[in-house]
């Protein structure tokens, strides 16, 4: 067996790159939401420390390094130090099927070898892939928890991981009907199969399915609940500090990026745009681009929702959510008996207007549960 050194170099440099962009988005991320949320609640946000405050990250990162480790007494040492990396090495890796671009012809590439793909991979099980490295991250957290020997830790664990359960079955339900559509698990394929109509105009429904799922699946508002302080003291990484507790909250950030760029794959058409097959190159920007618009609409929901009740939570993952992802597979298993392209956006259509209105009716309905009148106790008799 012979090795292709110039497909192995070129795999590293990717791999490389890959991390570098990873790390370096979770960095100025933090300094986009504190900006980003600025803006939207009329502060002035991070303004030192750099023109428009972009070395904020650096003066973060720096603090976190050099702050002192500490340990609860009684914790499982190794699994107190793992659970972080057990956490933030499927964020990172879950990237690796998804195609930044389209395919450039490069010199170091024979004509076997065929153009280069704009990405480290493109399974052809590329969905399962996805599924099967984020569902790795909900043991990180319940055994940071598990293992800090904390009352509150375990409590905030062992409701992270339901609630990381519960919304990823809707969210792997969701990627159905873009499956279907699509007839591969490639996301490749997935991405061609977008080059006339993207598939939100086509499932509506999973698409706002997949979002919601997603900011449950990054604990993101309203749905961050594992760190919901006034219960439980900042949840499954109370005792955590340091670079550990850094590598937490490097997580939640790059699971951010990797569920935009998952999002925008499977439903915004990836790196298809005006002008790609002229200049490949523009497809890059194009998937950016849509990526960073879904994370600055992620940071304008949690400067806009509170968060919500535990209960209603998990409630409205099995009993919303989950009807409605299968509910939205049936009825995409049955416009595809039709196969035309028409079906496929008058469904969409209707999807979404079905959709509208119930949002519309759940916010009418909530509305009025609350303007219920408030009765006053009554006087209690006071006898002479």
């Amino acid at each position: 067996m012979t090795i292709d050194w110039t497909l192995l170099i070129e795999w590293i440099v990717k791999s490389a790159i890959s991390i570098a962009v990873m790390l370096a988005g979770f960095a100025y991320m933090t300094w986009a939401e504190r900006k980003v949320a600025a803006k939207l609640q009329t502060r002035i946000g991070p303004n030192r420390r750099g023109p428009f405050g972009l070395l904020f990250p650096v003066a973060d990162g720096l603090k976190l390094i050099f702050k002192e480790e500490t340990m609860p007494i009684g914790a499982d040492k190794w699994v107190f130090i793992l659970a972080p990396m057990i956490t933030v090495v499927p964020a990172l890796v879950v990237l690796a099927v998804v195609p930044w671009g389209p395919s450039i012809e490069v010199p170091w590439r024979t004509p076997e070898m065929g153009p280069m793909p704009l990405g480290l991979a493109d399974l052809n099980v590329g969905i399962m892939y996805i599924l099967s490295v984020t569902s790795i991250a909900v043991y990180g957290v319940a055994l940071g928890g598990w293992a800090s020997n904390n009352k509150y830790a375990t409590l905030g664990g062992l409701r992270a991981s339901a609630q990381m359960i519960a919304y990823e079955i809707p969210l792997g339900l969701s990627m159905i009907g873009v499956l279907m559509l699509a007839g591969s698990m490639s996301m490749g394929d997935i991405v061609a199969a977008q080059s006339s109509m993207w598939f939100v105009a086509y499932q509506p429904l999973a698409a706002l399915i997949f979002y919601i799922a997603g900011l449950a699946e990054t604990n993101r508002a309203p749905f961050d609940m594992p760190e919901a302080e006034q219960e439980l003291t900042a949840g499954f990484h109370t005792e955590y500090g340091g670079m550990k507790f850094a590598m937490f909250f490097m997580a939640e950030y790059v699971k951010m990026i990797g569920v935009s760029a998952i999002f925008t794959t499977m439903f915004l058409g990836g790196w298809q745009g005006p002008f790609v097959e002229q200049v490949p190159l523009l497809g890059i920007v194009y998937f950016w681009g849509k990526t960073i618009a879904s994370l600055i609409f992620m940071i304008w929901v949690r400067s806009t929702l509170p968060r919500l009740r535990y209960d209603r939570l998990m409630a409205f993952g099995w009993k919303v959510l989950l009807p409605l992802a299968l509910a939205n597979v049936v009825f995409t298993a049955a416009v595809l008996v039709g196969r035309n392209e028409g079906n496929f956006l008058a469904a969409g259509i209707v999807t979404a207007i079905l959709v509208l209105v119930v949002i519309v009716v759940a916010v009418v309905a909530f509305s009025r549960k609350r303007e219920r009148p408030v009765v006053a106790p009554k006087t209690p008799l006071v006898k002479n």
